[in-house]
């Protein structure tokens, strides 16, 4: 058994990630309905398969006559050797790219029961059924031959896997940037509604609205004023008149007492103005206090308007802010979609060959990444 060259279990590595290739590409080809270019890589392979197969060599070629002991090596190599791998995979790329959650006996989601039991008969089987003839086959082609083909290969596999796992890489900060932006979107679409919801309750009013209210107001203020100087000037008038009055009265009964002394009608007469005078005093000190008490009112309201102004003015500043964050945070979204054609084949290739992926932390943002490559509509896509 370990007569083999390295190169020699280099090319069963190829021959059984091929392999692995068909079963899966079939398996999972039936089930959709439709073609699926199975794996991780974009070439027809399942490195899982290659390693695998390798590996159960190595365990169970020692043991080949003792089938019970075939059986039990296979089943521990390779559930090891998947449970490994999808840890380590969804580890680094924040995807598990086969999941058993919903199989019985599974743990974690990365190995289950079944697929034990199936990898041991599928070791039984390829140690008795499927190696001799692809190790005769192998062996039977010359070194050089084989050599070649495999630097060819290697050439091939190492370009592919180093773009798969770039791909993958950047799947996974995709999910994860996709996942945060759309909890910011979220969380400022929450915030503006709310803002809105705050604006009608308080009976935030529009710019024009404002301004139309504030110009009633100064008419109004306008109003009260001519209105009071209006009423200071009636009763300044009326004052006046009733003065001229009396002092025509006290003339006419001055004249008609011509009898009476000089000195007792000057002194009526003076009475007489000193009154007129001081009511004409109260009429003006009177009129002055509300003048003084309108112009407070109105500045009193001139002050409440301009503060639903300011109120206003804020409000909108705000909600241009968190507006302007919205639209800024939806165009990072979008430019999260791969800039070069190679990246987006590779990305929708990772996408199709795993339709059973799943991301425990970035649920939705890989169903949505699934439905736009399935559509080829997104900026996902």
């Amino acid at each position: 058994m370990y007569t083999y060259a390295w190169y020699h279990w280099l090319t069963f590595f190829y021959i059984y990630c091929f392999c692995g290739w068909v079963f899966e590409s079939t398996y999972v080809s039936l089930k959709q309905h439709h073609f699926v270019n199975r794996g991780f890589l974009r070439l027809p392979m399942l490195p899982l398969y290659g390693t695998g197969a390798v590996m159960m060599l190595w365990v169970s070629l020692p043991v080949k006559n003792n089938l019970f002991l075939v059986y039990c090596s296979g089943v521990v190599a390779a559930t090891l050797l998947e449970y490994v791998t999808g840890y380590v995979m969804e580890r680094l790329f924040k995807v598990r790219y086969w999941d058993y959650s919903s199989q019985p006996f599974q743990l974690h989601g990365y190995i289950c029961l079944s697929s034990s039991i199936a990898w041991g008969f599928l070791t039984i089987f390829m140690t008795d059924v499927i190696h001799d003839p692809i190790a005769r086959t192998v062996l039977a082609v010359p070194p050089v031959i084989l050599l070649i083909c495999d630097f060819v290969i290697s050439v091939l596999f190492t370009a592919d896997a180093y773009e798969s796992i770039k791909a993958a890489l950047a799947l996974g900060h995709t999910l994860e940037a996709m996942t945060k932006l759309k909890a910011d979107i979220e969380e400022l679409q929450s915030k503006i509604e709310l803002l809105r919801e705050e604006a009608i309750e308080r009976g935030a009013l529009t710019r024009e609205e404002t301004a139309e209210k504030l110009a009633a107001a100064q008419a109004e203020a306008a109003r009260r004023l001519a209105a009071v100087r209006s009423d200071a000037e009636e009763r300044l008038a009326t004052a006046r008149a009733e003065t001229a009055r009396q002092l025509q009265a006290a003339a006419t009964e001055h004249k008609e007492r011509l009898a009476e002394t000089k000195a007792l009608a000057e002194k009526r007469l003076s009475d007489v103005r000193e009154e007129t005078t001081s009511r004409i005093e109260a009429a003006k000190a009177e009129n002055a206090e509300r003048i003084e008490a309108a112009k407070q009112r109105v500045n009193e309201r001139i002050a409440e308007v301009r503060t639903e102004v300011d109120a206003r003015i804020a409000f909108d500043n705000r909600l241009t802010r968190l507006s302007t964050r919205l639209e800024e945070l939806k165009h990072r979204r979008q430019s999260l979609r791969p800039a070069k054609k190679l990246h987006a084949f590779y990305r929708r290739g990772l996408l199709r060959g795993n339709p059973t992926a799943v991301s425990s932390k970035f649920a939705a943002a890989l169903k949505e990444l699934k439905e736009q490559n399935s559509t080829k509509i997104g900026p996902f896509a």
